[in-house]
């Protein structure tokens, strides 16, 4: 039986873990703990999903929890992937904020086909600036 939980209170290593078994390690700083640390530390809506003591997804957000929520990481065990996880996941981050919130999320090249599957609008006008980048 899978079980979601909220919180941000999670030992490292199996997140790490989960981070490099659902390949979003290789889009991710799994070999700098302290940066992994400190992007768990700093999110403020954090879902999981477990199967008895194993940490099988993770969705990692930032929010106000009224106008805006930022998925910045979905990732899901690939031993467990086309299970709805992922979809519970992000319906459970949904369900913790306001309904008015709108969901925010860049999908991984790999990933792009899921988001509209699962009901997500394409926004073609997001911009970024990547490290080094200056204004």
């Amino acid at each position: 039986m899978i079980v979601y939980k909220r919180g941000n209170d999670l030992d490292l290593d199996q997140v790490i873990a989960l981070y490099k078994a659902s390949t979003l390690g290789n889009r991710r700083p799994v070999d700098d703990k302290e940066r992994m640390h400190l992007m768990l530390q700093h999110a403020n809506l954090v879902i999981t999903a477990w199967e008895d003591d194993l940490l099988i997804g993770i969705s990692r957000a930032l929010t106000d929890f009224t106008y805006a929520t930022y998925l910045s990481d979905l990732a899901v065990h690939v031993d467990y992937q086309k299970r709805g996880i992922g979809r519970e996941l992000i319906r459970k981050t949904k369900a913790a904020t306001d309904p008015e919130t709108r969901l925010i999320l860049l999908a991984a090249p790999a990933a792009e086909k899921y988001y509209p599957h699962i009901g997500f609008t394409h926004h073609p006008q997001a911009w970024m600036l990547n490290p080094g980048d200056t204004i």
